[in-house]
């Protein structure tokens, strides 16, 4: 069963619906925090995060087996603290309300403004692949536009939702902040509670039973999914350089990325000279896969499931290649040398769903109408890589295809820019968070009409005489 599946009485835990009471009277006592108090928010999870730096890190090493030091520094501690500090410089413009154009003809002397207001209580469901990334991401976004937030953790994140719960109490009242372990089926009952949003990261499948959670109480949800992102390294571009970038993300968390590179295009005739590059990238950056900087798959059905992936593919007909040449990975560590996998077909297991490690399908091409329709005949993706010097050949692949997000060049990097939204669509999601658009997610843009001194509406009233008929009939004109 689908860990989100809704039984017919599905048992509400008491200390989820005692958390959702504080909340929701925090929030009725508190209903528009001033720029003030939400900066102190923000300051507080900066502290929350800078002051307890190794604790985080050492927690997440602890789930993984072996987590990269370094790579849980940079990508989650560095660039989450970069995205609050962003927020904080941003946030006084984003909280004034915006003014919209009136009609002075039809409504003389009214005004409109939007008027951003917090929504409430927003449930947040977060992924093991980047535990703190997320939940303060999108905790950066909800505390901005003034909420309070609920936090269910992965179970395969145990240690680290034991050490948040412990440091969300010291920093915050649990009628602000408050986290929840996984285990025993308990996310269908958090995503069932009547929350203000729910903001949910996982895969497509686990995504369509939370929204159908949320939709018995019509709470609104932010969905951030996965998919098979694309990359294609066009005719121009260097080899040797796409393959050290290429590597670079498929070799991060040992794959196991959301907004990863989950297939890659290469024109015919080049393959073998990318799996060269390829091979010399990866052995400058790991010299020693086993010394720890490089990332265990998260646990053991995770790595069985990418063996059996591999040897699905080999029984029909591909070709896998080990990256890690004379190198011995820790198997009983889960510790997987990248491996790409030429000579794939569809009906593969590789090609059938999200990888999540790192393992890389490679595909040639001739032309780019063979790529843009290869990509637009299967499940939008969350993101999407071409590489090219050729402006106009990256524009014609950004405008021939949908994805969630744009990486030109380059892979994942988009993500980190914290001007841009992020999200996905269709298959790979919908809403966005980050920036001005994460504000915007979780705030109701509330418009509101100022009704000026002469009503001119009155000259449009019943009875429906001569004279209203005839303004009527002018204003058809004016805008015909």
């Amino acid at each position: 069963m689908n860990a989100f599946t809704d039984p017919a009485h599905l048992a509400i835990p008491a200390e989820f619906t005692e958390a959702l009471a504080a909340q929701r009277a925090h929030f009725e006592a508190n209903r528009y925090p001033s720029y003030e108090q939400r900066v102190a928010d923000l300051k507080q999870v900066v502290r929350l995060v800078a002051d307890n730096q190794q604790a985080l890190v050492d927690a997440v090493n602890a789930d993984y087996g072996c987590r990269s030091s370094f790579e849980t520094s940079f990508a989650e501690i560095a660039v989450t603290l970069d995205g609050l500090q962003e927020t904080i410089k941003s946030l006084r413009k984003w909280m004034k309300p915006q003014k919209r154009h009136v009609d002075p003809m039809r409504m003389p002397l009214a005004k409109a403004r939007l008027v951003p207001q917090p929504v409430g209580v927003v449930g947040i469901v977060v992924p093991w692949n980047f535990p703190l990334a997320m939940v303060f991401h999108p905790l950066t976004c909800i505390f901005a536009a003034g909420n309070t937030a609920m936090v269910k953790m992965s179970e395969n994140s145990n240690h680290t939702a034991r050490l948040l719960k412990q440091l969300a109490a010291r920093y915050f009242p649990p009628s602000k902040l408050c986290f929840f372990e996984d285990g025993g089926g308990r996310g269908p009952a958090f995503t069932s509670l009547p929350f203000d949003h729910i903001f949910f990261t996982g895969s497509p499948a686990t995504g369509k039973a939370v929204m159908a959670n949320a939709a018995r109480n019509l709470t609104p949800v932010t969905l951030e999914l996965g998919g098979k992102s694309p990359a294609i390294i066009g005719p121009d571009y260097d080899m040797a350089a796409a393959a050290k970038r290429v590597m670079w993300a498929k070799t991060l968390n040992a794959g196991q990325i959301c907004t990863n590179i989950d297939y890659l295009f290469v024109p015919e005739g080049k393959t073998q000279a990318f799996i060269d590059h390829a091979r010399k990238a990866f052995q400058a950056s790991y010299p020693d896969i086993n010394n720890g900087s490089y990332t265990a798959v998260i646990d053991q059905r995770s790595y069985d499931r990418l063996m059996a992936a591999l040897d699905d593919a080999r029984s029909k007909g591909a070709t896998v290649i080990e990256l890690a040449e004379g190198q011995v990975p820790d198997a009983a560590r889960r510790i997987m040398g990248p491996k790409v996998v030429v000579g794939v077909t569809d009906d593969m297991d590789l090609m059938q769903r999200e990888i999540f490690g790192p393992i890389l399908p490679v595909r040639t091409y001739t032309s780019r109408e063979e790529v843009a329709r290869y990509i637009n005949e299967r499940p939008r993706p969350l993101s999407m890589y071409p590489f090219t010097n050729d402006k106009a050949l990256a524009d014609w692949y950004i405008m021939n295809t949908l994805s969630g997000g744009v990486t030109v060049n380059d892979s994942v990097l988009h993500v980190s820019v914290h001007s841009l939204p992020f999200g996905g669509i269709g298959n790979s999601g919908m809403g966005h968070y980050h920036g001005y658009e994460g504000f915007t997610t979780f705030s109701k843009m509330r418009p509101i009409l100022y009704q000026g001194p002469v009503r001119s509406i009155d000259f449009l009233a019943a009875p429906y005489g001569a004279r209203a008929r005839k303004i009527l009939a002018m204003m058809i004109r004016m805008k015909s």
